[in-house]
């Protein structure tokens, strides 16, 4: 079985300052987090991402990943020269983006606009590969990764080494399917983004899903990512701290294999 660290996105805690999440992480025995461009690291903030990546450090944190809000082909050159420079200075490597137009299916892409999107994909790998740095997909509904399908035409188009998919199941999806996808993706899946959360997007308890999520990390077969993998919460039932400490535990217990 892969082994991954536990790791916190900060966007689950939007409305907290970034000294409150790495307290937060340092206490539940987090060992990583994911930094989002959204509100705690805004990219070309590079004093901000500078005192961060001090903070975190400091905590004996690792910054797993700069979650960008880039959405390929939706983007200048300066976007991504400006995220890339954020992460650097955060002292991470990797890099989240979002595969295509922002909220749009991949149901609703002609062939040209795809071949657009994944062009721009490709060209983002370029300039991350100048700075030696790596590119995580988002797996997410109302992209280009939204369907196995789609995101596997992505996989055979997108063939540049530092290029990589994380996973994250579709809220409500099946245990069945999710087995599919990790089958299927696996070989390129980085990291992953841990929640339970039902079809409807209510929010559950992560022990609810504990079985669920010990299925799929025992089913990932091996990985042409050799870096440290992490398995990051991302959002917890109401936004609740005390949530956050309940399913903080239930992952240590799951990435332990108990």
């Amino acid at each position: 079985m892969r082994i991954f660290e536990p790791s916190l996105c900060s966007v689950t805690f939007r409305s907290l300052s970034p000294q409150v999440v790495i307290d937060l992480a340092v206490a539940k025995g987090i060992k990583a987090i994911e930094w989002g461009a959204d509100i705690h690291v805004p990219s070309g903030d590079f004093d901000n991402a500078r005192d961060v990546a001090e903070r975190t450090a400091k905590a004996g944190l690792t910054v797993s990943s700069y979650g960008s809000y880039i959405f390929a082909p939706d983007y200048t050159p300066e976007d991504v020269t400006a995220v890339l420079e954020t992460a650097r200075t955060l002292g991470t490597g990797h890099i989240r983006i979002w595969p295509g137009h922002r909220k749009r299916p991949s149901t609703d892409y002609s062939q040209q606009e795809r071949h657009m999107a994944t062009q721009a994909l490709a060209n983002i790998a370029r300039q991350a590969e100048d700075y030696g740095m790596t590119i995580g997909l988002e797996y997410h509904p109302n992209s280009l990764t939204d369907t196995l399908p789609s995101a596997l035409q992505l996989a055979q188009d997108l063939t540049a080494p530092n290029l990589f998919f994380y996973w994250q199941p579709a809220p409500g999806l099946p245990l069945s399917d999710a087995l599919k996808e990790i089958a299927a993706l696996g070989p390129r899946i980085c990291h992953l983004h841990v929640f339970a959360w039902l079809a409807d997007a209510s929010r559950l308890p992560l022990g609810e899903r504990a079985d669920f999520w010990r299925a799929c990390l025992a089913a990932l077969p091996e990985s042409g990512w050799d870096k440290p993998a992490y398995a990051m919460l991302e959002f917890v039932r109401g936004d609740d701290v005390g949530q956050f400490a309940d399913d903080a535990a239930t992952l240590q217990q799951i990435l332990c294999g108990s």
